[in-house]
């Protein structure tokens, strides 16, 4: 079973970027379908982007123009680079990755995932 660590988190002020970046180990599960998911305290946890096995790109519309999903295959990592950042995006981020190749129209469904890494605290102040 794959195992997901994110990093690159961390303190911004309003309109300012941060990369996050998801390893894994062992598995190669950048071949498949891959997605970002955030959640604040008191809310529930959201879909921001996914990617296809081909690279085909999916988003939020509220990120749509700032976060760009990314990955690196021979990395084996996953990458979201969020510009114009604001305090709404102010959540723990997490990856996720499952064994189908196209994410769908269910990409940004939680059930659809079956591994997630620990998370890493976005903070952005205006």
């Amino acid at each position: 079973q794959a195992q997901l660590r994110e990093s690159g988190g961390g303190s911004v002020l309003a309109g300012g970027s941060l990369k996050l970046s998801c390893t894994g180990s062992e598995y190669p599960y950048t071949t498949y379908c891959m997605s970002w998911f955030r959640q604040s305290p008191g809310k529930e946890r959201e879909a921001v982007a996914a990617i296809d096995s081909d690279g085909t790109t999916k988003y939020a519309d509220s990120v749509k123009g700032r976060f760009t999903i990314s990955k690196d295959k021979a990395k084996n990592t996953l990458y979201l680079q969020m510009n114009t950042l604001s305090p709404e995006d102010t959540a723990m981020y997490y990856c996720a990755s499952d064994s189908r190749l196209w994410c769908g129209g269910g990409w940004d469904s939680q059930a659809g995932y079956d591994d997630w890494g620990q998370g890493t605290q976005v903070t952005v102040s205006s």
